[in-house]
C-alpha cells in the first residue's frame, strides 16, 4: 500500500507549491495529497475567523487514517499543530523551511501588529501591490528570477481579502509559541532547510534538538525549496 503524504503550502501560495515535489516522488511507494490551506487557493470563502483548530480539523478532515505529513513555513506551523493534535494519525512528520514560532513576547507581539498592518493594505490595494512587496524581503532576497516568478504565480491563484483573514488568524504574530511542546511529537521527523536561508537554519537546529526522532537535512536553496530545489526536498522526504 502506498504512502500517503500530506502537503500543507506557506502563506500566500496554494497546494500547486508542491507540483515539482509531488512529481519527484516515487508514485508506486507514495501518493500526493497537496492541500489547499484556509484562506488560501480553494479554500478562500472558508469559515471565519480563520483559526489554527479551523486549519487542523480542515486537513485531518481529508486525510487518511494514517499518513506522513510534509509543511513549509505556515505551512509546517500547520503541521505541527496537527501532528500534536492527532498523533496517532501522523506517522512521520517533514518539516520545511519553518519554525515552532516566535517565543519572545514582544517580537510576536510586534509581529502581529505588522501582519495586520499588511492585512488591511491587502483590503485595501491590488494584489499585485502585495506581491511586489513580499518578494522583496530579505527572505527571498537571494531567489533566483525564475523562483521569484514560479512563487508569484502561485500567489495570483488567491484572493487578497481571504489572504488578509488568514494573516489575521493564523500569522505568525498569532500563534503561540510551541516549542516547549516539542518533546510531545515521538513520530520519526526530518527538519529540512536551505543552505542560504541562515535564519530558518537555526530555528531547524533548535527544532531538531527538542524532537525525540529528528534529523537536519541541509539542501541547496534559500527559503523556497519546494519551488527552487525539489529534487532535493523529494530526496530528503525519502530518507526514511
Amino acid at each position: 500500500m502506498r504512502e500517503t503524504v500530506v502537503f500543507l503550502h506557506g502563506f500566500g501560495g496554494t497546494h500547486r507549491t508542491w507540483d515539482g515535489v509531488a512529481a519527484r516522488l516515487d508514485s508506486e511507494r507514495y501518493r500526493a495529497l497537496a492541500l489547499d490551506l484556509p484562506g488560501h487557493g480553494a479554500q478562500a470563502e472558508c469559515e471565519r475567523p480563520i483559526t489554527f483548530a479551523g486549519c487542523i480539523g480542515h486537513v485531518l478532515g481529508v486525510a487518511p487514517e494514517r499518513f506522513t505529513l510534509c509543511g513549509y513555513s505556515l505551512g509546517g506551523r500547520v503541521a505541527l499543530h496537527v501532528a500534536l493534535s492527532a498523533p496517532s494519525q501522523v506517522c512521520r512528520l517533514v518539516l520545511v523551511a519553518t519554525s515552532a514560532g516566535i517565543d519572545d513576547r514582544d517580537e510576536r507581539a510586534a509581529r502581529a501588529l505588522a501582519d495586520r498592518g499588511l492585512a488591511d493594505e491587502l483590503e485595501s490595494a491590488p494584489l499585485e501591490r502585495f506581491i511586489e512587496r513580499w518578494r522583496t524581503q530579505r527572505l527571498f532576497a537571494s531567489d533566483p528570477p525564475e523562483v521569484a516568478e514560479l512563487a508569484a504565480e502561485d500567489q495570483r491563484r488567491n484572493r487578497a481579502g481571504s489572504l488578509a483573514a488568514a494573516l489575521r488568524g493564523i500569522g505568525s504574530g498569532e500563534m503561540e509559541p510551541l516549542w516547549g511542546r516539542l518533546g510531545e511529537l515521538a513520530m520519526p521527523t526530518t527538519v529540512i532547510a536551505g543552505e542560504r536561508d541562515w535564519r530558518y537554519r537555526a530555528l531547524a537546529r533548535r527544532m531538531v534538538e527538542l524532537l525525540p526522532d529528528a534529523e537536519l537535512v541541509v539542501i541547496p536553496g534559500g527559503h523556497r525549496l519546494a519551488l527552487e530545489s525539489p529534487a532535493a526536498v523529494a530526496e530528503a522526504l525519502a530518507r526514511r
